[in-house]
């Protein structure tokens, strides 16, 4: 049987590859605060990994698998420190961010990163990121380390996908503000997809975990197909948006999986590493079909991390005329 230690395992994409470890028949320990509960079947070490003794409970023994997916860079150099001895398999799941060149098209794991963090600099999510990996890297053959784009699926905290599945649903037959989607492209994986691969690969190195590559306007017309809106859509400049508060990609006030022009590759990198190891992407109306699902059980008009509220959005239809 597979002993495999997560460092975390009750948050959204952790606790998934939690359940999947668990369906495969491995024994499954989880370190963390313990906010929230873990998932049943695995159990539950609490710890905190600001403590210099956080690892002293799990470190007395062998792991099979050890899979970590924090974004502190001390956190992960710790862990390593502590357990990487006694590993067989180590996972790091990290992330686009760390790619400082997001204009070239198709570029794969070869590309530029940020430079590291280090001790005492500003927190920033990509440098952090970048020497989280350099310490899980340091365990060479052992190690794995994935590079998601945007995970998107049922019960999603960031409301980036999920936006869109609740401006169409909650318009119903009234109007759609869209970003202009023009030469935009699209790059999603579903949660369960990734949580598979994590569970399941022998890979080693680093994998762009991505989703295929889709024309932006394509995907939007797949949410709103799926959420049978029967209104109309009106679509703005980004100069027209920016000039009326609407930001790019995620936050308050924004419009979802928009990139300034700019951007060309954060959203067209290749995925073929990927492929190679084993990791397969559903089709994209399934996960649609799953997101719309899981907005209508959360609630349309919820508050949420990303997007418009509809209050705000009529205004700006209002405005554009």
């Amino acid at each position: 049987m597979t002993d495999v230690l997560i460092l975390g395992g009750t948050g959204w994409l952790s606790g998934r590859i939690v359940r999947r470890m668990l369906v495969n028949g491995a024994t499954v320990m989880c370190l963390a605060r313990g906010g929230r509960p873990s998932p049943e079947g695995a159990s539950l070490v609490l710890a905190d990994r600001d403590d210099p003794a956080a690892y002293d409970a799990v470190a007395g023994r062998d792991w099979d698998h050890v899979i970590d997916v924090s974004s502190n860079a001390a956190h992960v150099e710790a862990a390593v420190t502590a357990l990487g001895e006694r590993a067989a398999r180590w996972t790091y799941v990290s992330s686009m961010s760390v790619y400082s060149d997001d204009a070239t098209v198709g570029a794969d794991e070869t590309a530029p990163v940020h430079a590291a963090a280090k001790p005492g600099d500003e927190y920033e999510y990509g440098a952090q990121k970048v020497a989280a990996e350099n310490a899980v890297r340091a365990l060479g053959e052992r190690a794995l380390v994935v590079r998601p784009g945007l995970i998107v699926g049922e019960g999603d905290p960031s409301d980036r996908f999920g936006y869109w599945a609740a401006a169409f649903l909650r318009a119903v037959d009234g109007p759609v503000l869209l970003p202009n989607a023009e030469g935009r492209s699209a790059q999603v994986i579903d949660v369960d997809d990734l949580s598979e691969f994590v569970a399941t690969t022998h890979a080693t190195g680093v994998v762009n975990a991505i989703g295929d590559r889709h024309p932006l306007a394509e995907v939007l017309a797949t949410v709103r197909r799926g959420a049978a809106h029967g209104g109309d859509t009106v679509t703005a400049d980004d100069e027209w948006l920016v000039a009326n508060g609407v930001g790019y990609w995620a936050g308050e006030r924004s419009l979802p999986l928009w990139l300034p022009a700019e951007m060309t590759g954060f959203m067209t990198r290749t995925n073929a590493r990927y492929h190679a190891a084993g990791g397969t992407l559903r089709p994209l109306d399934e996960t649609v079909a799953a997101v719309i699902a899981d907005e209508q059980e959360r609630g349309i008009d919820r508050d949420r991390r990303a997007g418009l509220m509809r209050d705000d959005e009529l205004e700006l239809l209002q405005r554009r005329g």
